[in-house]
């Protein structure tokens, strides 16, 4: 197995995490915003909300059909 096999590998189990876990990972993208947004005192709240969106267009949709992760 060569390196770029293992490397396609990893990114394919990283798009399954996220996919799998895709409204975790939207709800942490609105919380780091709303944070970042309060501790700026709203100076910057266009460009924080267009980062938001940018961050979650990014994230795979959850797939259904698929289990998620096991509590």
């Amino acid at each position: 197995m060569s390196l770029v096999d293992t490397l396609k590998g990893l990114v394919g189990k990283g798009k399954d995490a996220a996919a799998k876990n895709a409204d975790k990972i939207n709800d942490a993208v609105d919380k780091t915003g709303d944070f970042i947004d309060n501790k700026t005192k709203g100076k910057y709240t266009d460009k924080i909300e267009k980062g938001k969106e940018a961050a979650k267009k990014v994230v795979p949709p959850e797939q259904p059909g698929k289990p998620g992760p096991q509590a």
